[in-house]
């Protein structure tokens, strides 16, 4: 691929629309409020603390991430989205409980005036969840083009220039990739007939792209993950990333599995459990969306370890996962693992690690990050995949018959080389032969 030729500047306001409007997208909409009004700082987004090295150590150069590449200005976010309850993005925040009561008093009437939208919801698909503001229509197609219409009616009433849809939904059933997702015609008619393989969240994945909007999917749902979505990204010129936000548990696993195989250290089994209390937890409840959640988080060490080369060290490992929903701990989840690696001569040793974590502070400025690289993609002429935004994601999406990396060292090389592909500087690889020749 050439890089672009032109990146169109971030001119007007940039829209941001979730479906779901529960702790993470109003912990995300009131953080980035919050710091607009001076009272916080972004931590954990690498677009507004982040920096990037430019050519060789001597030089000296590492800009800021958003002094680099043009990205969309703070001030310029406008916020909506869709969600089943009629709480507007104050009462939700406050009932979520991540952000403390005198942190949504400073930004209360900005979050008050942000409303949902009725969503597009089946309650097949969500068995734990329910709720009042959800719309009617004769078919899946229909509830799509009111999606559209919903996109359509934020786009002017909002005047925004631009557009970038975020899911931040709850986890969905497990849905198997089927005829029906193989092109958009059969989408199409599969959304006309009801068909059970098309989820709720492919709705708004499709009513976003055919709008020409970019589609980020936070969960592990199927969503964009299928041939007839990615076509229409590749047909509408439009971005798209997935899938299910990296976290707590999954983003250790990241960062110390890629240490473990640097230094060839063995590893017989990797036990993995947590307690939640959020909206999430309740939802992984249903086997069937604790099916799609377990699907995602167990892929991470088989793809980082690679056993098919290296069998004596990670061929007979043991990896399970368990989720609990526990209400008192709320959305501070806690995470528990316990790994048993083997090193010189095969002598045994454990390690034990126990994540006190706060989810959606977590999750909220993968968010922001998401919607602005989206966006500046987008300006940029790329489209379709975007696997240099792996690094947020526990189940990248990659080229079909391509797997994915999910070590997070390579990830964020993966992402700043591709900053700096696209601005036309030289890509790191960090050999630095030079400095001795």
């Amino acid at each position: 691929m050439e890089k672009p030729a032109k990146i169109a500047p971030p001119k007007g306001k940039l829209g941001i629309l979730t479906p779901g409007m529960g702790a993470v997208s109003t912990t995300f909409m009131a953080g980035v409020e919050l710091v607009r009004k001076g009272h916080s700082q972004p931590v954990g987004s690498v677009t507004q603390l982040g920096t990037i090295r430019l050519g060789k150590r001597t030089e000296g150069r590492s800009p800021l991430v958003k002094e680099f590449v043009r990205l969309a200005e703070l001030n310029d976010l406008v916020f909506g989205g869709w969600d089943i309850f009629k709480d507007d993005a104050y009462e939700s925040a406050a009932n979520a409980g991540v952000l403390n009561l005198q942190d949504l008093a400073k930004v209360k009437t900005f979050l008050s005036n942000i409303k949902p939208m009725k969503a597009a919801f089946d309650h097949e698909y969500v068995k734990k969840l329910d709720g009042p503001n959800i719309k009617k229509a004769k078919n899946k197609y229909e509830l799509a083009l009111k999606l559209k219409e919903d996109i359509e009616e934020f786009r002017k009433t909002k005047r925004v220039s631009r557009l970038v849809t975020c899911w931040c939904g709850s986890t969905e059933v497990f849905v198997k990739p089927e005829d029906v997702h193989s092109t958009p015609e059969k989408f199409v008619e599969a959304m006309k007939s009801n068909h059970p393989a098309i989820a709720p969240s492919m709705l708004y994945a499709w009513a976003s792209i055919t709008s020409g909007v970019p589609f980020a999917n936070g969960a592990p749902n199927l969503t964009v993950d299928i041939p007839a979505i990615q076509q229409l990204a590749l047909e509408h010129n439009v971005p798209i990333c997935g899938k299910d936000f990296k976290t707590g548990q999954t983003l250790m696993k990241t960062i110390l599995a890629p240490g473990f195989k640097a230094r060839m250290l063995g590893l017989d089994g990797w036990f993995s459990t947590n307690i939640l209390g959020n909206r999430d937890g309740e939802v992984l409840e249903d086997p069937g969306s604790f099916k799609t959640k377990e699907e995602s988080k167990l892929s991470v060490l088989e793809y980082i370890l690679q056993p098919q080369l290296y069998p004596m060290l990670y061929g007979k490992m043991h990896h399970k996962v368990r989720i609990n929903y526990y209400p008192p701990r709320g959305d501070n989840k806690e995470g528990w693992d316990n790994i048993d690696i083997f090193g010189w001569l095969g002598y045994p040793m454990q390690i034990k690690v126990d994540f006190l974590c706060r989810d959606s502070i977590l999750a909220a400025p993968i968010v922001l990050d998401l919607v602005l690289f989206l966006d500046l993609a987008h300006r940029a002429g790329m489209k379709g995949i975007q696997e240099w935004l792996s690094f947020y994601f526990k189940s990248p999406m990659t080229a079909p018959g391509l797997y994915p990396e999910h070590d997070l060292f390579i990830q964020s090389m993966k992402l700043k080389n591709t900053l700096r592909w696209m601005m036309g500087e030289d890509l790191i690889t960090h050999l630095g032969q030079e400095y001795y020749d």
